[in-house]
């Protein structure tokens, strides 16, 4: 009998395998969008050079995989991780899929729901571009009011691969409005709510509809963690956590930093804040997890358990 994997840039990885997993993360960020001159470039090398030091830190707490997020549109490089993946002993989880309409490359705009699921399953089963590296996950992204037409249309292609693939859909997705109307698509669209991820779930502050969603089947994550320049409220992160352990959904919560990175066309690609590394989940996070009574088990089922079996294949 096949056992469960994470497809990652170095290949398979037996699930059982691993240890502490970040689901949300990123490495190389474009955020100038595809029409700018020299989107998505970037020396493997410099990248490392600026990112090892998070790596190491990170290997150090523990992290044995990472999910690294920038899909097409926001400058995913298959050098850089490739480069990244042989210097680090962290599994690196590369994606298919593409970001929210205005970050929508010129090429995939006038494809169908159809053929786009198409080269997203490609991606998954046979490779990206020329690599022969195959994506572990399906990442796309909605407008903040959306989800748009277009991006519709990406949502019945993710759903459509996704069945054919069973790997998992990440979606970022800010608040509670656009994530009701993107899991009615999906459902529509014949996908079962357990391989969606709502990307960002900390940005509806009503923790009913978090729990709403859950109850539908969806993974809600948080992924703020140590990021209080942009989201300054991190004890609501526990407190979000703790309110789906107590309604029973401990099985369907991804924690993450969404940290980083190297981005291009700033100087020496360091980004205007610097690089967030990837260690607040266990140096603060989990800390404050035990002080409202979190137990090990249920850490460990959050930290090793949910995402291996969220991006498993």
């Amino acid at each position: 009998m096949a056992k469960n994997k994470l497809q990652t840039v170095n290949g398979d990885v037996p699930v059982e395998s691993l240890g502490l997993m970040l689901p949300h993360e990123h490495l190389f960020v474009d955020l100038r969008g595809p029409q700018v001159a020299g989107y998505g470039e970037g020396e493997p090398e410099m990248v490392a050079r600026l990112l090892l030091p998070a790596l190491r830190a990170a290997e150090a707490a523990g992290v044995t995989a990472l999910v690294e997020c920038s899909t097409i549109g926001v400058g995913r490089n298959m050098r850089v991780l490739r480069h990244l993946a042989q210097l680090t002993s962290i599994h690196i989880i590369a994606p298919t899929g593409v970001y929210r309409e205005a970050y929508i490359p010129a090429a995939l705009r006038d494809m169908s729901a159809e053929a786009l699921a198409d080269l997203w399953v490609k991606e998954l089963t046979e490779g990206i571009e020329d690599t022969g590296v195959r994506a572990g996950f399906i990442k796309i992204a909605m407008s903040d009011d959306g989800p748009t037409p277009l991006e519709e249309r990406s949502l019945k292609a993710a759903a459509r691969a996704s069945r054919e693939t069973g790997a998992v859909i990440a979606s970022h997705t800010i608040g509670g409005r656009a994530a009701r109307r993107e899991l009615d698509v999906l459902e529509t669209a014949g996908l079962d709510l357990g391989r969606f991820i709502w990307v960002h779930a900390h940005t509806e502050p009503d923790m009913a509809v978090q729990v709403e969603a859950a109850r539908r089947g969806a993974w809600l994550e948080f992924d703020a963690i140590g990021a209080a320049n942009w989201f300054p409220e991190q004890s609501r992160l526990v407190d979000f956590t703790v309110n789906l352990l107590d309604a029973g959904y401990g099985g369907q919560v991804l924690l993450s930093h969404d940290a980083g990175w190297y981005e291009p066309g700033q100087p020496e690609g360091r980004p205007p804040d610097g690089v967030r590394g990837y260690t607040a989940l266990v140096d603060e996070f989990l800390p404050a997890l035990r002080a409202r009574g979190v137990d090990e088990g249920i850490v460990r089922q959050l930290t090793h358990d949910n995402p291996a079996r969220a991006f498993s294949l």
